[in-house]
């Protein structure tokens, strides 16, 4: 049996963050990911936005995170030459019953510590962007986008440097807590292997839950249920009608379907949100005429056959369609009674935005547990 101080399950962006954040501390990592490559699902499948921290309940950790970790993620791309823009976005009203939802976003945006947002008439924000039609809006300068995977390279190689090892094609299938204290991980793989682990980090995405359901004494209770929410992006032919990110008012559970841009400029539509059972990245192209419906609302110059399915992508999701939105969850020792486990739940957006604040909270949360 081999040894290892800390395992971090999961190499997405966010695993990657933590790896780094445990591996400037001084810590031994290992990185186990079941796939043959890093950031594979939700990682490489979301609109690559640097979010303001607008939407989330005041002290949530979905606000609280996303807003350092928004700073901290426009430095750190800074220095380490990753490519991202800080674009700026319009949240629009398409009409006078939303301007209430946009008053509100603005006092919520105020209340996370985002200050920043700019009230706009409809005369403003065609000047900003003659092809959105809008009745209000407000512009959010601070939101921005990222090239995902450069920068999930420059955070596995800032841990890399530090000793961290990424194992890949190493899917954990069980595990227990020693009678030592440590946790035990069964890896399969091409050589399969039994990991003894100091502290384990379960940070695999839409994957969570299994992972810590095959983990010995982890109390079923503690795992809440997972749901799996797809989402639909069909890419626009042609010049690009926008030179910054356009959201609709939000619906549950999703902020819309809104205008997406990559480093190129070029425009993606999405994504919409429909509740499967299973992971299945099927790319549905019926449904476009919801999508030409929904977008015509704030872009009425939409071409017929301008719309060409792009990808899809599938968010990790603590609620059904009848709920209502929950937190992030961050679970270490006193949630679950184990010593050295965390485990991530329901980690979808703004988790890119967030995953360097992430990264240092985890961290931290396990040099307390250790202290105590």
């Amino acid at each position: 049996m081999e040894s290892v101080d800390c395992a971090v399950i999961g190499a997405g962006v966010v695993g990657l963050a933590i790896a780094r954040a445990l591996a400037l501390a001084g810590r031994e990592v290992i990185i186990l990911e079941r796939a043959g490559a890093f950031g594979t699902e939700t990682s490489s499948r979301n609109s690559e936005v640097i979010h303001a921290g607008i939407y989330y309940p005041t002290g949530s950790l979905r606000a609280r995170l996303c807003v350092a970790g928004k700073d901290a993620l426009y430095r750190y791309c800074a220095q380490h030459g990753v490519a991202h823009k800080r674009l700026g976005k319009l949240i629009v009203a398409t009409d006078a019953d939303e301007i209430p939802a946009l008053q509100k976003y603005r006092q919520q945006a105020a209340q996370n510590g985002v200050t920043d947002l700019e009230w706009l008439s409809a005369q403003e924000a065609r000047e900003l962007e003659p092809a959105v039609q809008c009745v209000g809006a407000l512009h959010s300068p601070s939101t921005g986008i990222v090239d995902t995977h450069g920068l999930m390279l420059a955070l596995l190689g800032d841990a890399q440097a530090r000793g961290a090892t990424l194992a890949l094609h190493s899917p954990v299938k069980t595990g227990e807590v020693s009678g030592g204290g440590r946790i035990i991980l069964h890896v399969g793989g091409s050589e399969p292997l039994a990991l003894r682990c100091n502290t384990v980090i379960n940070a695999a995405g839409l994957h969570a839950q299994a992972v810590a359901q095959s983990l010995r004494g982890v109390p079923p209770a503690s795992i809440p249920p997972i749901r799996y929410a797809i989402g639909h992006y069909f890419a626009l032919s042609g010049k690009p009608p926008f030179t910054r990110l356009i959201y609709p008012v939000a619906v549950h559970g999703s902020v819309g379907l809104h205008v997406a841009l990559d480093l190129a400029g070029q425009v993606r539509f999405g994504p919409d949100i429909h509740w499967i059972d299973r992971i299945d990245y099927s790319f549905d192209a019926s449904r476009a005429p919801l999508f030409y419906q929904a977008v015509r609302r704030y872009f009425p110059a939409l071409r017929d056959s301008a719309l060409q399915p792009g990808y899809t992508g599938i968010r990790p999701k603590l609620f059904g369609p009848s709920e209502a939105p929950k937190d992030f969850v961050i679970q270490g020792r006193r949630e679950h009674g184990i010593a050295g486990l965390v485990n991530l739940y329901g980690i979808d957006s703004p988790g890119l935005t967030s995953a360097l604040a992430i990264g240092d909270y985890v961290a931290q949360m396990i040099a307390t547990d250790a202290a105590a």
